[in-house]
């Protein structure tokens, strides 16, 4: 489905990224895994491999988004190196929580730049070579950027923000060819909510909560956010652009009685 296509994923060295990494090698796409922790994405590069109809080596770049010359460098050396850009998948993100009382402009500036201005800068140099391939994007969101959450302020701000943002250059390209959409995850089993600071049993329980939050009544794995970007960056989404897909369980349809 992905032969010949260059896909570039943000973040591929855990969760949501690497299982997207995987099921797009599984499709035979050259792969470009950018993200900070270099032994885990020589881990998730190697199981590429394993899965890969023709055993295809993807190109790893080690680079925080929230670096202008690591933004740069990720396009650079993915052009030097394939020569071409198809498919770009924002998924590098954070979590942090706080509320309006207890937050710092620390935490807003940490979030914002991670999760939106990485991504703004790294599709604003792609999208020239996704013109001349009439590439498509898809970004990572999350159900915090379509329903509101108290305590998670400054990463629902992003959100909101990421989802405008595709909305946005969806509209600015279609007219080039190029598709922009996102997926918004609801609660998603990965180590996103243990970086943010929680503990192993204070996770055990907002796992467990999952029951009451989300109308499947359970918290999502990995592979089916990944299973949702393949669509929406394959042919069979040829006509959608500027979507926002919820991928979450039933969570953002529901309200509390």
């Amino acid at each position: 489905m992905f032969s010949e296509k260059v896909v570039l994923i943000t973040g591929a060295s855990s969760g949501i990224g690497t299982e997207t990494a995987l099921e797009f090698s599984k499709l035979d796409a050259n792969l470009v895994l950018t993200g900070r922790n270099e032994e885990n994405l020589k881990r998730v590069a190697k199981q590429c491999v394993e899965v890969s109809p023709k055993s295809t080596q993807p190109l790893i770049l080690v680079a925080d988004m929230n670096k202008e010359d690591d933004v740069e460098k990720i396009i650079k050396n993915t052009i030097d190196h394939f020569k071409k850009l198809d498919i770009l998948i924002n998924n590098a993100g954070i979590l942090e929580s706080g509320s309006i009382e207890i937050t710092s402009l620390n935490q807003y500036d940490n979030v914002m730049n991670t999760n939106v201005r990485g991504p703004y800068h790294l599709t604003m140099l792609a999208t020239p070579h996704l013109i001349k391939t009439k590439g498509n994007i898809v970004n990572v969101s999350s159900v915090a950027g379509l329903r509101s959450f108290p305590n998670v302020l400054a990463y629902c701000m992003s959100k909101a923000a990421l989802d405008q943002f595709t909305r946005c250059v969806a509209l600015e390209l279609a007219s080039k060819g190029v598709r922009v959409n996102a997926v918004n995850p609801g609660v998603i089993k990965t180590n996103i909510h243990s970086r943010s600071g929680m503990t192993a049993e204070e996770y055990e329980a907002f796992l467990e909560k999952c029951k009451e939050t989300h109308a499947l009544q359970r918290y999502g794995e990995p592979r089916e956010v990944a299973s949702s970007i393949i669509f929406l960056a394959s042919d069979g989404a040829s006509n959608i652009t500027g979507a926002t897909l919820p991928v979450d369980g039933g969570r953002h349809a529901m309200c509390p009685r």
